[in-house]
C-alpha cells in the first residue's frame, strides 16, 4: 500500500538578492541554497544582534527605574512641570521683575527658570500647581530669592486677587505615590509636547 504525500508548496527565497521560486526539501527551509543561506546569514545576525541590543537597553532602563527614590521620582516630575512652564510663558516678562529675554540674558547671562511664589519648602502641596509656578529670571529667582513682593504684585495682575488668595490659603498635606508623580510627569511632558506642536505648526 502506497501513501499519497502531498509536494510541498513552493516558496520565495528569502535571500534578497536572490528570491527566486524553489521547492523546499526540507521542513523550515528558507533559501533555495547554501549559497543563499551564507547570504543571509549576516543580516539574520545583524537582526538578533540588534534585538538583543534593545532588550538589553530595555532591561537597563528598567533596572534604572527601580534603583531611582522617591526623590529621584520628584526632581524629574518638576523638571518635567518647570519645562512646561518655561514654554507657557515665553511670551512673556519675568513675573518679578518685567524683564525680557534680552534684558535678562543681559542682567544674568543665564537662562530663564519656573519660580514658584509659594516655594517647594514652605508648601510641598504646591509644588506641582500652574498657578504657583511662572518663568523668572535668574536674578529675581536665585539672587533675589524669588524677589517675593514683586512677584505677588505681578502675580495678582496675571491671575486674579481670587487666585492669589488660593494660593496663600491652607492646602491639605499631599503625600504623592511614586505612580502619581509619574503620572505627574506624563502629563506635563505630554503638554509641552502638545505646546511645541503647536508653535512648529
Amino acid at each position: 500500500m502506497t501513501i499519497d504525500r502531498k509536494q510541498p508548496k513552493p516558496k520565495t527565497c528569502r535571500n534578497a538578492e536572490c528570491s527566486i521560486k524553489f521547492v523546499p526539501q526540507r521542513l523550515g527551509q528558507a533559501v533555495c541554497s547554501p549559497a543563499c543561506a551564507l547570504a543571509t546569514k549576516n543580516v539574520n545576525q545583524q537582526k538578533a544582534l540588534k534585538s538583543l541590543d534593545q532588550i538589553g537597553r530595555r532591561e537597563i532602563k528598567v533596572r534604572k527605574e527601580k534603583l531611582k527614590s522617591r526623590a529621584d521620582h520628584l526632581r524629574e516630575a518638576q523638571a518635567a512641570v518647570n519645562e512646561f512652564i518655561r514654554l507657557r510663558d515665553a511670551h512673556l516678562p519675568c513675573i518679578s521683575c518685567d524683564s525680557t529675554p534680552n534684558d535678562n540674558d543681559l542682567m544674568t547671562g543665564s537662562r530663564w527658570d519656573a519660580g514658584h511664589y509659594r516655594s517647594v519648602g514652605a508648601c510641598p502641596e504646591l509644588r506641582f500647581e500652574p498657578l504657583n509656578i511662572h518663568r523668572q529670571c535668574v536674578k529675581c529667582n536665585r539672587n533675589l530669592s524669588g524677589n517675593a513682593v514683586e512677584y505677588r504684585i505681578r502675580l495678582v495682575q496675571r491671575i486674579g486677587a481670587e487666585k492669589v488668595a488660593w494660593l496663600e490659603g491652607v492646602h491639605p498635606a499631599c503625600k504623592y505615590t511614586v505612580e502619581e508623580i509619574n503620572a505627574i510627569k506624563a502629563k506635563y511632558r505630554a503638554k509641552t509636547r502638545e505646546l511645541k506642536k503647536g508653535e512648529a505648526a
